[in-house]
Parts: C-alpha cells; structure tokens; sequence
C-alpha cells in the first residue's frame, strides 16, 4: 500500500514545501461550487435559525489581513464585505479540502466511508469521483491500521488527511499518534516530516451516548510534536483545514458535531487561518472569556445577557488548542483582568486546567481575581437528553460566573 501512495505522490515532481502555520499569504485559488439543494435546517454562525436549501479559475488575491474578529458579535467572514458565499460549515471543510487536492498532488485522503458514500457527515463528498480511489481511500474499520498508514504515508512525502468517523474511535490508534506521529521527527534526528492532518466529528451531540460524546482535546495535548485546532465557524473551518494540510507538522483538527450546519458567507478569495492564532470574537473591558468550539455559542448567548445588565466581556476563540496563543490571550488579561475559562472538555486534566496554569504562570501579576473554569462533569455523557443537558456547561451559568468574578 506504501508502493500505492509512493506512485500517486511521484506523478509530479514537487520541491518541499515550507510551513505556512504561522504566516498567512495569498494565493491564487482553484475552487469548484456544486449546487446543493437538500432541504436542510441552517443555524447561522450569529445563532440565528434559518429554514433553507440546502469552477476552476486563476484570479487575483486580495489579502486576508488576519483571522481575528472585529465586530462584536460575528466570526471573522462576517467583516468581509458582502461579496463571497454562503456555505454551511462541513461544505467549508470539504471545499477547503477539495482546493487543496487540487493545488497539491500530494494530498490524499483514507478512512471509513470517506469515497463514494462521502463520509459520516458528507465532508469528503463527491471527492473520490474527481480524483479516483486512490486519492480517496476507502479503509477497513480498523483505526490503528489506517492511522498508521497515513504517518507511513507522510514519511514518504505525501500529506494525508486521516478521517476517524468519530473521534472517539481514534482511540484505538492512540499508539500510533503518540509514538509514531508526535515523535517521529525527533527520533528520526529530523529526516523525516510527517504533515499529516487527523480530523473528524466529536463532542457531545443530541443523545449520542457516552462513546459518541468524546471530547479528546486532553488526551492529545501531552503529545509532543503535535499541534490542535478547534474549529467553530464555516470561515475557520475552511481556513484551518488548509493551513493544517500545508503545514510541516501533524496536526489534529477537532470538529464539533452540532456545528456542522452554522452557514456562513465566507469569501470567495483563497485564504488561510494562522494555526496558533486565537481570534477575537467580542471586544470587552470587564472579563475576558476564553472558549472554543461549540461553547462559542454557548458564551455568545450568555455575552448578550451580561450587556443587557451592565456587563462588557471579552470574548475569545482560543481555536489553537496546542500551542496556546499566550500573546493575546495575555494581552487581553492585562486589560480586563479577569478570566473565565469555558469548555466543553471534562474539567479534570482538561483544555481548561492546561490553560489556567500557562495564565497562572505568565499573567499572574495581571490578574485582579482568581481564575474561574467551567467545564463539563467528570462523568460519562448520559443518553438521556436532560442528563446530557446538565454535564454541559449552560449559558445560564456563564452568566452567575460573570457575575461573581465581576463583584
């Protein structure tokens, strides 16, 4: 299978590329748009509900100057002028992809269903039919296996994307992303790379069970040599899955389930998201709260409460999980001087903890009260769909943290 991939990355001969994860450039973009017209319901990135339906060409690039927020309450796309198109979060992944297999031979994509049927949530959709079983690689269900194949696969100068189909399942190559992904670069004395991008659904869903419900964040961040991003609009999506495939490095992108149908209207020009970047979702003065993924929104909702009474937080997208982007969370810290952390990661061991102490450790003389994180409980996510409501943090009680830090 090695010999398979090694034929596929020889059909054209490529200098190797450099590390784009923090630096954005613009590029000139190959882009196709498929019509979708399956009735769909649509949670805008702004939470609002929408009941709706559900090209190649070279062109001139207008920079994308960074990947923060400006507007108080909209993702980064929201600034751009109304030019661009609307799209639902899991079509930004799968465009993102398809522009990269477009503009790099180099990249493939292996995992359970990922071909013709499109993958679990149809981001790999339509993918094998443009560039053939090879490129799209059906896999076995057997996690370790293929996992290990794309590391193997990287080694030989290819950029995989490896799909688990939840990733819960990616348990079962935990061995090979811990002694093989994260470390091969060092072990090897740097001969080889492994730019390979592992990516798929988790997080706790509508009533998916305790093994659906996975939030792995804490067991890939004591990994050396790997990097984590979380994504939670349709602009970052697209932009972090393609700056995660031209990296260097291995990288883990964490997709939420319940966020795969935010629409969005991003723009048309190529563009990358800064892979150690947080953006700056809301400009605030009183309390800076730091959160990712689908707790976005569960922040943005309580963020509109605490203005009605009075209150201005700072609200911001940590989105880099690993390395945690301490310039301007610390710069926010030094003007708000208070921090809530909100995740959806159990609280023990978590995103939460790890970011309390890098706060701890480099700010602390910034700060005017003690550092509050919320986070799920430390059980296992019940079915029951009331349960399931109570292990996840609740608007209602960002809003009482707010308050209390606030006093």
């Amino acid at each position: 299978m090695a010999a398979i991939f090694q034929g596929v990355g020889a059909a054209t001969a490529l200098s190797p590329s450099k590390s784009i994860a923090s630096k954005k450039f613009r590029l000139p973009t190959r882009r196709s748009v498929s019509a979708r017209k399956r009735g769909i319901v649509l949670v805008r990135s702004d939470g609002s509900l929408n009941l709706g339906l559900n090209s190649i060409g070279r062109r001139d690039q207008l920079l994308i100057s960074n990947a923060f927020a400006t507007k108080s309450d909209g993702s980064a796309a929201s600034t751009a002028s109304k030019s661009g198109h609307e799209i639902l979060l899991f079509e930004a992944l799968q465009e993102g992809l398809e522009e990269e297999m477009d503009r790099d031979p180099r990249v493939c994509v292996m995992g359970e269903d990922v071909g013709h049927y499109g993958g679990s949530y149809k981001v790999t959709k339509g993918l094998a039919k443009k560039f053939g079983d090879l490129r799209v690689l059906d896999t076995p269900i057997a996690e370790n296996s293929f996992t290990g194949m794309g590391i193997g696969a990287a080694m030989t100068g290819l950029r995989p994307v490896v799909e688990g189909m939840d990733m819960g399942f990616l348990l079962l190559a935990f061995n090979q992303i811990s002694n093989n992904c994260g470390m091969l670069h060092y072990t090897s004395g740097g001969q080889f790379t492994i730019p390979i991008v592992i990516r798929g659904p988790g997080g706790v869903g509508r009533q998916l069970g305790a093994e659906h419900s996975q939030r792995l964040e804490s067991y890939f961040q004591s990994i050396p040599g790997i990097q984590m991003v979380a994504c939670s609009t349709p602009y970052n999506a697209k932009g972090l899955i393609k700056a995660a495939i031209r990296s260097e490095n291995p990288v883990i992108l964490f997709e939420h389930v319940l966020l795969y149908n935010l629409k969005e209207r991003i723009p048309d020009e190529d563009y990358i998201c800064n892979l150690e970047e947080a953006e700056m979702v809301r400009p605030g003065e009183h309390v800076t709260i730091l959160t990712y993924s689908r707790m976005r929104y569960h922040v943005m909702q309580a963020a509109k409460t605490l203005v009605n009474k009075g209150y201005d937080p700072e609200v911001i997208d940590i989105r880099s999980l690993k390395p945690f982007d301490l310039y301007n969370i610390g710069n926010s810290v030094k003007k708000t001087h208070r921090v809530l952390i909100v995740e959806e990661c159990m609280r023990t061991g978590g995103i939460g903890a790890s970011l309390t102490a890098a706060i701890n450790e480099n700010f602390h003389d910034h700060l005017d009260a003690p550092i509050v994180c919320l986070s799920s409980q430390d059980v296992p996510t019940p079915y029951a769909g009331t349960l399931e409501e109570w292990t996840v943090v609740q608007p209602a009680q960002i809003v009482t943290a707010v308050e209390q830090l606030c006093k």
